[in-house]
Formats: C-alpha cells, sequence, structure tokens
C-alpha cells in the first residue's frame, strides 16, 4: 500500500533557504499493521526498533546522523527549545517548539491531525519546527518559534514558515465549549467555525487559524501546503480517524528541517 522509498513533501519557500526539510508521508517507513509505513513516534505503541529504523531513514535524507534527529516531548503548550547537540540522558525536553542554528542538527515535529510548522530564515542556518494543536496554536507556539529565532539572529521580516499536512475544517467537528474558548479568546475567531451536522457542534477551520496567526506575525511568508491528514489515509497517519475507528493506537508523522 505504500511506497518503499521516501517521499517527503517539500516546500519552495524553504528549499529556497538551503536549509534540508521534508514534511515525511507514510511512505518508505518499515512499519506494519496500524502503524503501516513511517511511524516516527516514539510515544506510540509501535516495535521500537521500526520506529528507530524510520527515523533513521529520515536523517539520513536530511543528511545528519541518527541522533541528531531531534524531537521534543510534546505537551500542547508554546514553550521553545534551542537544540545544539543531541538529547542527553534527560531524553527531550517537554515543549512544542525546537530551535536550531547548529550545523548537523534536525528538528522536528511529530503529528497526526495536529498542524507541523517548520521555518527557516532566509540564510538557512536558523531554522525551527513547532506542533501546533489546537491548544499550541491559540497559545502562540508558532510566534514563540519565531520569537526564539529572532533571539538567535534571524531577521523577522526575513523568515519563512511553512504548514504541512493538519487535519481539515471538513473533517474537525468541535463541540460548544471548543468553539466558546476561542471566541471568548478573539470574537474574530467565529470566523474559524461553521455549523456541524450535530446540533451545538461546530466544524473548525484549524489550518485557517494558523494561517490568520502567521499573516500578522511580520514574516516574510506563510504558506498552507494544503493537505488533510484525516482525508488522505494512503499518505498519512490520523490520530481522529484512527479513534473513529476504535483503533488502539495510531502512527506519528514528522516534519523536520536542518539548518544549511
Amino acid at each position: 500500500m505504500y511506497a518503499t522509498e521516501l517521499e517527503p513533501i517539500l516546500a519552495p519557500e524553504l528549499s529556497a533557504t538551503k536549509a534540508r526539510h521534508g514534511f515525511f508521508t507514510r511512505s518508505g517507513g518499515v512499519s506494519r499493521g496500524i502503524y503501516a509505513g513511517l511511524n516516527c513516534g516514539n510515544g506510540s505503541d509501535d516495535d521500537k526498533k521500526h520506529v528507530a529504523a524510520n527515523r533513521a531513514r529520515v536523517a539520513a535524507r536530511l543528511l545528519v546522523a541518527p541522533e541528531n534527529l531531534v524531537s521534543a516531548y510534546q505537551v500542547h503548550g508554546a514553550e521553545t527549545h534551542v537544540v545544539t547537540e543531541p538529547w542527553g540522558d534527560d531524553g527531550p525536553p517537554k515543549v512544542d517548539a525546537l530551535v536550531t542554528a547548529t550545523p548537523g542538527m534536525a528538528v522536528g515535529v511529530l503529528t497526526a491531525d495536529c498542524g507541523p510548522l517548520l521555518f527557516a530564515d532566509k540564510s538557512g542556518k536558523i531554522v525551527a519546527c513547532a506542533h501546533a494543536g489546537w491548544k499550541g496554536a491559540l497559545g502562540g507556539v508558532a510566534e514563540a518559534a519565531i520569537d526564539k529565532m529572532v533571539e538567535l539572529g534571524a531577521r523577522r521580516d526575513g523568515i519563512a514558515a511553512v504548514l504541512g499536512p493538519t487535519i481539515s475544517k471538513a473533517a474537525y467537528e468541535v463541540g460548544p465549549e471548543f468553539m466558546d474558548r476561542f471566541v471568548s479568546a478573539d470574537s474574530a475567531n467565529a470566523d474559524f467555525f461553521t455549523d456541524s451536522e450535530r446540533n451545538g457542534h461546530a466544524m473548525f477551520d484549524l489550518p485557517g487559524y494558523i494561517t490568520r496567526r502567521m499573516e500578522k506575525a511580520g514574516i516574510a511568508s506563510f504558506t498552507d501546503l494544503g493537505f488533510c491528514t484525516y482525508a488522505e489515509e494512503e499518505h498519512f497517519f490520523s490520530y481522529r480517524r484512527a479513534a473513529h475507528r476504535g483503533e488502539p493506537d495510531y502512527g506519528r508523522l514528522i516534519a523536520a528541517i536542518s539548518p544549511a
């Protein structure tokens, strides 16, 4: 069902900076069953050897050592961490954005419906990734990643940001409390909700919400690649799709970037 070769999605805006990157799909992995393909989630119940092999393939594609491809212990927050070396004995930090300017390192974000964001400055020498689920997006994780890049020397107006495969509005039904949280934060957020078929529920446009925030961030460019994790099973893992099917677990996609 899945291609044996890696088939990452590349964004021209990031490629132009010479930073090596990829929004990796399910293709090119060794995992089986519900994890079939390129499952890169250490937090899944997949065979750890399979996950390690999958991550090593991603690292090789990015031209870094396997241990130099790092991802965080994601907690749906807005904290960032600057990466200068592989994780030590304490393991990954509990954050949702990673930034690096260290050659030979690659920072990655794991998703299965939430929004994976990759960033690079014009030189490609300062890069970042962010895990933008609804909590992180609302809390400002993308802006926090940009701020940290600027602290490291990037020009805000020279940063390109790209949103990879994310659950689309057509597949993201939410309850009234969810909508109330967003609208109470900013009444303009009502723009991202439309009534669903269930009374009192709504369909939420997470990519649209992230887009508006990035358009206000003062960066050089923002691109939404427009892929839906829920709808495109052949290419992407989806937490919500797995939950609707009653499956016990789900694979994780990785989006990663390495400085030029």
